[in-house]
């Protein structure tokens, strides 16, 4: 893997923090290659990582055994019809972590399947702690075109971020973008009603963050850490009687249970559309 020539297409802050994951994971910055529109973005992404950077997309991939498309969806078509005979000539493998494009559509810009030997495609969903090396990553290989060595190779790229999952229906992509895409800021939400009433019921706010976001660290690291479901944690810190059971009484008159499901089916169908929306483009 560690010889291996992977560019990416986009600087941002995903191409970015991949490029910081390789790298703290032990990828030469010479086998590492960025393409990105804005100068300023190149030249941190070069003094920081040491990597090769350009702006030009077809020199970038040029050589490359993986290509990244780490770009805006708005100019994602845009970005692969500039580079598709080179992707053609090639056949690197393709990891698209663009939010919402199917693979149907990156393989009918690219070219259709069974004309030629076929460029492999994946597609993973990060999500934003990535850029803390804490992310959680889904990936799902188009049928056909992906071999066990592609498998590995995208599946390196995302691990060196956090965690990863491989789904086989590419559907559930969707479901992926409404939990854990989305999922930070639900839980930032969370931390931040809570942190509120504390203020309001008398906490300093300096005191109220840091026992907010305390209490949140270490309930995930102990769910992290322990084979136990949320559940029984949640059981195994309830009282009978006790506060805990007062609080979790009153957030499942609420109605949460309901609330939470809600909002992740709506999560989900937004990404269905822009999908949708974006196959059309």
């Amino acid at each position: 893997m560690r010889e291996q020539i992977f560019a990416f297409i986009g600087g941002g802050n995903m191409g970015r923090c991949l490029v910081g994951g390789l790298i703290g994971d032990g990828h030469p910055c010479e086998h590492l290659r960025v393409s990105d529109p804005d100068p300023e973005r190149l030249q941190v992404l070069h003094e920081r990582f040491g990597v090769r950077t350009g702006n030009d997309n077809r020199s970038t991939i040029a050589g490359a055994d993986v290509v990244i498309l780490a770009v805006k969806p708005q100019v994602v078509r845009a970005v692969v019809e500039d580079v598709v005979e080179t992707l053609r000539a090639q056949r690197p493998l393709v990891l698209s972590i663009v939010a919402g494009l199917h693979t149907g559509v990156l393989r009918k810009w690219i070219g259709p399947k069974g004309i030629g030997p076929e460029v492999p495609i994946v597609r993973a969903m990060p999500n934003t702690p990535a850029l803390v090396r804490s992310g959680a990553a889904a990936l799902y290989a188009e049928a056909g075109s992906v071999g066990r060595g592609h498998r590995d190779s995208a599946e390196s790229i995302l691990r060196a971020v956090g965690s990863t999952v491989w789904v086989e229906d590419e559907a559930l992509m969707d479901t992926v973008t409404a939990l854990s895409g989305s999922g930070p800021a639900y839980f930032f939400l969370l931390m931040e009603l809570i942190e509120r009433a504390g203020v309001s019921m008398g906490l300093a706010p300096e005191s109220a963050r840091l026992l907010t976001l305390q209490t949140a660290f270490g309930a995930a690291k102990m769910a992290l850490e322990s084979e136990t479901p949320a559940a029984v944690l949640r059981a195994q810190v309830t009282s009978p009687g006790g506060t805990t059971e007062q609080a979790i009484k009153t957030f499942q008159d609420c109605g949460i249970e309901s609330i939470v499901t809600r909002a992740l089916r709506a999560a989900e169908a937004r990404s269905r559309e822009l999908g949708a929306c974006l196959g059309e483009s």
